[in-house]
């Protein structure tokens, strides 16, 4: 009932920039939340940040805080990561997402219906 696709992923060096899109299609509703997850090869899906409906309030892993922006215009029913200062460690696939708000769990994949397809973000050192 809902897809989302990602785009803007790439080849960037360290301390570069990209910013994430995630185009939402389908019977959507705007109070959901929206959420960003990346995996690298060889490792668990980890959780990156996340967006409550209103766009007020944002949840960040530690790892990206103060580096990545997480932004949504409900309008255009789209998601946006802006990703700052780069670093080889970020290289991963990445993940958008929507479900449910549950402020017990905002950081865990399971909170999450839909999923969208990934996109590639490499960072070179």
């Amino acid at each position: 009932q809902v897809q989302l696709v990602e785009s803007g992923g790439g080849l960037v060096q360290a301390g570069g920039s990209l910013r994430l899109s995630c185009a939402a299609s389908g019977r959507t509703v705007s109070i959901n939340t929206m959420g960003w997850f990346r995996q690298a090869p060889g490792k668990e899906r980890e959780f990156v940040a996340a967006i409550t409906w209103s766009g007020i309030t944002t949840y960040y892993a530690d790892s990206v805080k103060d580096r990545f922006t997480i932004s949504r215009d409900n309008a255009k029913n789209t998601v946006y990561l802006q990703m700052n200062s780069l670093k080889p460690e970020d290289t991963a696939v990445y993940y958008c997402a929507t479900g449910r708000f549950n402020p017990e769990a905002t950081k865990s994949p399971r909170t999450y219906d839909y999923w969208g397809q990934g996109t590639q973000v490499t960072v070179s050192s």
